[in-house]
């Protein structure tokens, strides 16, 4: 496949101004079928097949308190040792995989969906009009966007007396500032009122903009907010002045008329999978506070999975949203490489990480997809892409399942797996296929190897020496690789993607499905929240499946589909189940999505679980539960 996408060259309605295109639609006729789907920058279909070889446990040392500082310290000081370190992890046997010299280096995986531009009459994606009720379902323990809708329309409730309710709850600095406040960095309080008030009037005339006009967001610290004065990242440094904008796929919930409440807390620079986080606390998990949140957008997953919000803006580059979905109960959709423009914030991880929304609900994540996924006209690639429409599901449904690399997983989760895959299976149609992926354990070291020098890019060495002891460690570690082995990773990109898109020719309307991750969280060890800890081997374990949709630019999405006794500390722990889809099908997706909710209402015994640590926003405000819910119409 082509090694440069970094430009593109459209002409006629592919460049429109995406506010020229409208989005509502008038009937099935104009959905978009996925079987006449075309593609710029697709790969070579072609099949890569090798013996399936395991991975061997991972043996880098693990590290904390005393012993992590100290090492930290003197790792850069001792010629050779970061080699040492480099060696063991294994990166450096990447220029011998079987294959690559076969094929050319990608550094970039974008995969541009190509769909004709539809010309309707209504903005769909926020307007009540084109949602349909849908019944009761007890099952669900968390307030939708639709909830706040009907609260809001029926005048029981305004946006001015949520935000007012929530401040105390999420600001760090207030008088009391409860456990809540470590899933959040920064919060405008006078940012936060203006846009309440404003959306209170809109609802009292009768204007509102639609059903996210008032709804209480996050977003995760790497976006850009105009009005905010730090970002930080996690870390104690500040990335940037005062924002004099706002990161696009924020932007545009904000015009729909969401209010965010801040900025969510993240796992220091997103360089591991715990949300530890000594810098600024470690946000709660929900479900059971003595496990992490995980990362590293855990602050967004805490935030919603605690019903503070609905839904917050998630970066994943290697399972940063759809791992910490896993473990605190929500869902999370890692979207198609370049599709959602996150300008004018640059991730660091270029070739790997995407924005992404994390969601209560898969109403919460449907909505907030689409508003976001809205093409930006000044962002070279976002603009290329198509507007977020409806598109009519391939048919036959299919599981693509390789079942060497799914058995991996402890024996819980994956049980909790396999049961909500005969359910797709046995009741709602899906069929059920075996796939291979090639070179499963070097493609997972490619990766890592990929999103850590990506990183290492952006940092110089006094800010290095800013960072906590494991990230010292680690982007340390990282600045021994050498161009063969960056190389010979984006070499292994390609024969990957060229596999994958083999599966999806091979196999129409293909969701490779595997667990989330392969462990049910990771236990807090009290004494690594003063420093964190440094524990690749864990880390990596947690990412045994997440990386593949980065590495290949394919959307994922995480669902809850079950729950597991936890190790230690009281309140079941979540599992969540992970389906990977052919560039562009986050349509696919989100009709996945909507039907493992379907699993939680009639196949999982005791149905969808509320965390034990869950803020009731309507209770508080003395509003009644909706006694129905909403779901885009349109969908599976």
């Amino acid at each position: 496949m082509a090694t440069t996408q970094q430009q593109f060259t459209f002409t006629g309605t592919a460049t429109m101004h995406p506010i020229e295109r409208q989005f509502s639609f008038d009937g099935p006729e104009e959905l978009h079928h996925a079987s006449a789907q075309e593609f710029h920058g697709y790969p070579e279909a072609k099949a890569h097949v090798y013996p399936y070889t395991p991975s061997e446990s991972p043996k880098n040392p693990v590290l904390r308190g005393a012993a992590l500082k100290a090492s930290a310290v003197m790792l850069p000081l001792i010629p050779g040792l970061p080699s040492l370190f480099y060696r063991n992890a294994g990166w450096s046997k990447l220029r011998y995989t079987e294959g690559i010299r076969e094929v050319d280096a990608t550094y970039d995986p974008i995969v541009i969906p190509l769909r004709p531009i539809i010309q309707c009459n209504s903005v769909a994606y926020t307007d009540p009009a084109q949602l349909q009720l849908m019944p009761s379902r007890k099952t669900w323990a968390f307030h939708s966007i639709a909830d706040y809708h009907k609260a809001y329309k029926s005048g029981k409730t305004t946006p001015t007396e949520v935000v007012e309710a929530l401040l105390p709850i999420i600001l760090r600095d207030g008088d009391n500032p409860t456990h809540h406040s470590k899933a959040w960095l920064d919060s405008n309080v006078g940012l936060i009122r203006t846009a309440a008030a404003e959306s209170t009037k809109r609802w009292k005339a009768g204007s509102a903009l639609g059903i996210m006009d008032g709804v209480p967001i996050g977003a995760k610290d790497e976006a850009d907010v105009k009005g905010y004065y730090k970002k930080n990242m996690g870390s104690k440094m500040h990335w940037n002045d005062p924002s004099d904008s706002t990161s696009w796929c924020v932007l545009k919930w904000e015009e729909a008329g969401a209010i965010l409440m801040g900025k969510t807390n993240m796992h220091e620079i997103g360089m591991d999978t715990s949300n530890n986080n000594p810098n600024h606390g470690t946000p709660i998990n929900p479900y059971n506070v003595s496990y992490y949140p995980g990362g590293s957008s855990g602050g967004s997953a805490s935030a919603v999975a605690a019903g503070i919000i609905p839904f917050a803006l998630g970066c994943d580059g290697g399972g940063s949203i759809r791992l910490p979905a896993s473990w605190c109960g929500i869902y999370g959709l890692k979207t198609t490489h370049g599709w959602v423009s996150t300008r004018p914030y640059k991730t660091p991880a270029r070739s790997t990480s995407v924005a992404g929304p994390m969601a209560a609900t898969m109403l919460d994540l449907e909505v907030a997809w689409r508003v976001m996924a809205q093409p930006d006209p000044d962002c070279a690639i976002s603009s290329q892409f198509p507007l977020p429409t409806k598109s009519q599901l391939a048919s036959p449904r299919r599981i693509g399942i390789y079942r060497d690399w799914f058995e991996r997983a402890d024996p819980e989760v994956k049980q909790k797996c396999q049961d909500a895959i005969d359910y797709y299976t046995t009741k709602l149609g899906y069929e059920l296929v075996s796939i291979t992926i090639p070179h499963i354990k070097e493609a997972q070291m490619a990766h890592a190897l990929t999103i850590l020098n990506e990183a290492n890019m952006t940092l110089t060495k006094p800010e290095i020496k800013q960072l906590t002891p494991p990230n010292q460690i680690l982007i340390t570690v990282g600045r021994s690789a050498s161009v063969i082995d960056f190389l010979a990773a984006q070499r292994l990109r390609t024969l990957v993607m060229e596999h994958v898109a083999h599966l999806f020719k091979t196999h129409p309307g293909l969701i490779i499905v595997t667990p989330t991750t392969p462990n049910a969280g990771w236990p807090i060890h009290k004494k690594d929240l003063k420093y964190g800890c440094s524990n690749g081997n864990q880390s990596i374990r947690n990412m045994e499946y997440v990386w593949l949709a980065n590495f290949t630019g394919c959307p994922s999405i995480s669902v809850p589909v079950g729950y597991v006794d936890p190790l230690q500390g009281s309140g079941q722990f979540p599992v969540g189940l992970m389906g990977m889809a052919e560039w562009g099908a986050e349509e696919q997706l989100i009709s996945f999505g909507y039907e493992s909710e379907e699993w939680l209402k009639d196949g999982l015994k005791g149905g969808r679980v509320k965390p034990n640590d869950w803020v009731d926003v309507m209770g508080l405000l003395g509003v009644p539960r909706t006694k129905k819910n909403v779901r885009a119409a349109g969908t599976a």
